[in-house]
């Protein structure tokens, strides 16, 4: 990770806009087709980690997601790796910062070990060089949408999502994906989400 000028970067005219505001962050409400996802976690597959999988293989595929403001600064970042929520065996969450993994295998025992131990054990883990994408799961729950707050302290881009509903023989799934607007517009929120739900649609062919 290094800081970088802003005027030598594409969010050039983002930065002058929306450094100094006071709400800088959007959000964007999608509905995801995750019918291969279930199919693939009936098969003993994580529903959490699939989405977590594809949520960070799609953040891949778009350049802003390397850029965060951080206070005031630019900051560019080599890698963009994925956060889950876990819950321990108290109730208490941790937070678990996911290395990615383009091959689904490693990615699963990694996500497995991590989230396991924290588990066990109340202990998360955290990436500080990779910008991370921030993963709620309110997987229990009916939700339609969720805005996140904003603290001032941590810009990172969010996904929340609930539970699950059946259409017909489709599974579907609402998310809620939040990002300040210095490190992207809604052009690129939108491009990530539309690969997001390409990688679903692909990821049951690779198993």
């Amino acid at each position: 990770m290094r800081e970088v000028d802003p005027k030598t970067t594409g969010r050039r005219a983002s930065y002058e806009l929306y450094i100094d505001a006071p709400m800088p962050m959007v959000t964007i409400f999608r509905t995801l087709d995750v019918t291969p996802l279930v199919r693939l976690s009936r098969r003993g597959h994580k529903l959490n980690m699939l989405l977590c999988w594809c949520a960070a293989a799609a953040a891949q595929e778009v350049e802003e997601f390397r850029l965060l403001p951080v206070g005031k600064a630019l900051v560019e970042y080599d890698s963009v790796a994925v956060n889950a929520l876990i819950e321990d065996k108290n109730g208490a969450l941790v937070s678990c910062d996911l290395p990615f993994f383009p091959d689904l295998a490693a990615f699963e025992r990694t996500y497995l070990t991590i989230t396991g131990r924290a588990r066990e054990t109340g202990k998360g883990s955290e990436l500080p060089e990779a910008m991370i994408l921030g993963t709620s799961s309110l997987a229990k729950y009916d939700v339609d949408g969720a805005v996140n707050f904003y603290s001032g302290m941590f810009n990172n881009p969010f996904l929340i999502w609930g539970k699950y509903v059946r259409k017909g023989w489709k599974k579907l799934l609402k998310v809620s994906f939040q990002f300040h607007h210095v490190q992207m517009d809604g052009q690129q929120a939108c491009r990530f989400l539309d690969a997001m739900q390409e990688k679903i649609r692909c990821l049951s062919r690779t198993l």
